[in-house]
């Protein structure tokens, strides 16, 4: 229902960061070399080559955003982002090994081999870009009667590009000129407190964009910062803004915060600040209504493993990520939160159907996983049939390895048998002959005898031809 409580309430809350803007152009703290641990050896000698050759070509040239943060923790950052007061086509002419990406506001990508270098110009203030590229971005253009572009105001200086930007700590700036960092809104600050705080009035900024929200946790639990009261205080009352978000770009937020190697922290962050409900509605009632269920121990579990293969630079798939997310809540609507599994698979599909069919509605899982996640799942039936060659052709299916792997996690949660999952370990380590013995339900000591008989039907002896009437003798 439309509220004017919330409208009045919006347009007070711009009204007073409008007169709490300062007058003229921001100034920033700068931190002389001396003052701060950030050291160029430190840096990508791919990034440091693009802001020396930005320098030297006349541009401003800056290392932002995480990079900066995480060099003041003394964590070694992963990507080097740069901002420049160089248009993107200035980057392009000043860097052979560039191309530009993006339908309106363009990125220029400068490739050192495998390594990619992202350089963005300035932003102008009011111009609607997310942090990460990762929707439509807002042009704010003059145009005239045919439609020629008169003035393109996506572009701005420095300082009114650290007001796009959302938390204080990612809104620091290296600057290569003399090694100073550059801070307008007190991130360096926050960094050292491990603070995430948000630039702005914070239900403005989060009603303009409701991913921060999901960026909020997400920052929280991968840096272990903690929320501002400020910052952590209207997330409750707008997490509802995020039912009308893109499915499409929920799944992306969805995979940042699950496969960076700090998934367990990011859950824990969801359900505290109450936003699960809106990514995942099944699966928050279920681990509400459950939260000591074997479902909602497999979960703990699978993200656990899931953050030690990040960790360990191993692959992880999404098939394999919501298939953990979501079982508790197939477990739910089975009725069975602690398992086991009905006999008749019909009901297992039909649960499953249900709670993935309502997921897609919010987060837009493609088909090239959410049909594999479909298999993975009902494969989990078939575990519970062991004789016969049927089990011996389940090891050739090509789901089987994640599916075994599921099981696994079944079993270590308590809502699948242990002795089950030892079996098909077992199963995979065996021989030929003794697999064949243990679907036929005898012991594998027995294989001595069935590979005698094996062998013996295999060496049969060829039938001999009867010679016919008046055929010459056989040589000796």
């Amino acid at each position: 229902m439309f509220s004017f409580t919330k409208l009045f309430r919006s347009r007070d809350a711009k009204a007073a960061a409008a007169a709490e803007a300062p007058a003229g152009p921001p100034q920033p703290t700068i931190y002389a070399r001396a003052d701060h641990p950030v050291s160029r050896s430190n840096i990508s000698p791919a990034a440091l080559k693009v802001l020396y050759r930005l320098k030297d070509s006349g541009y401003q040239g800056f290392l932002v955003g995480g990079a900066v943060r995480d060099l003041l923790l003394n964590v070694q950052p992963k990507d080097f982002d740069i901002a420049t007061d160089a248009h993107p086509e200035d980057v392009r002419r000043t860097f052979r090994n560039c191309r530009l990406i993006g339908r309106r506001f363009h990125l220029a990508h400068v490739r050192f081999g495998h390594e990619i270098i992202e350089v963005a110009t300035f932003r102008a203030a009011h111009t609607e870009i997310d942090e990460d590229h990762g929707v439509d971005e807002v042009e704010h253009r003059a145009i005239d009667e045919h439609g020629r572009i008169l003035r393109d105001n996506l572009y701005g200086t420095i300082e009114e590009d650290v007001w796009r930007r959302d938390f204080t700590a990612n809104a620091l700036y290296y600057n290569i000129e003399d090694y100073s960092i550059w801070d307008y809104v007190g991130g360096v600050e926050d960094a050292r407190n491990r603070i995430l705080r948000l630039i702005g009035d914070p239900a403005t900024r989060y009603r303009e964009d409701p991913v921060r929200m999901l960026r909020a946790a997400r920052f929280a639990a991968k840096l272990n910062f903690t929320l501002h009261p400020g910052t952590e205080a209207p997330i409750g009352e707008l997490a509802y803004m995020l039912d009308r978000m893109p499915a499409a770009r929920l799944f992306d937020e969805t995979l940042k915060l699950m496969l960076s190697g700090h998934a367990e922290a990011s859950l824990e962050w969801l359900i505290r600040l109450e936003l699960l409900a809106h990514l995942m509605p099944d699966v928050a009632a279920a681990l509400e209504a459950a939260p000591e269920s074997a479902g909602s121990r497999l979960v703990q579990l699978g993200l656990e493993g899931t953050d030690d293969r990040v960790h360990d630079d191993k692959s992880v798939t999404p098939t394999f990520l919501f298939a953990v997310l979501l079982w508790p809540a197939i477990l739910r609507a089975l009725g069975t939160p602690d398992g086991p599994l009905p006999d008749d698979p019909q009901r297992l599909l039909d649960a499953s159907d249900k709670v993935i069919g309502r997921q897609l509605q919010r987060i837009a899982l493609p088909k090239r996983f959410s049909l594999p996640m479909r298999e993975l799942i009902m494969l989990q039936t078939r575990f519970e049939r062991r004789s016969g060659r049927r089990a011996l052709r389940l090891l050739e299916h090509p789901r089987f390895r994640a599916a075994y792997d599921f099981l696994l996690l079944r079993a270590e949660s308590g809502e699948a048998d242990p002795e089950l999952a030892q079996w098909w370990t077992d199963l995979q380590q065996a021989s030929d002959d003794d697999r064949l013995a243990m679907v036929e339900n005898r012991p594998v000591s027995e294989r001595g005898e069935a590979t005698r008989s094996a062998a013996s039907r295999r060496r049969r002896r060829p039938r001999r031809r009867r010679k016919p009437s008046g055929a010459a003798p056989t040589p000796p």
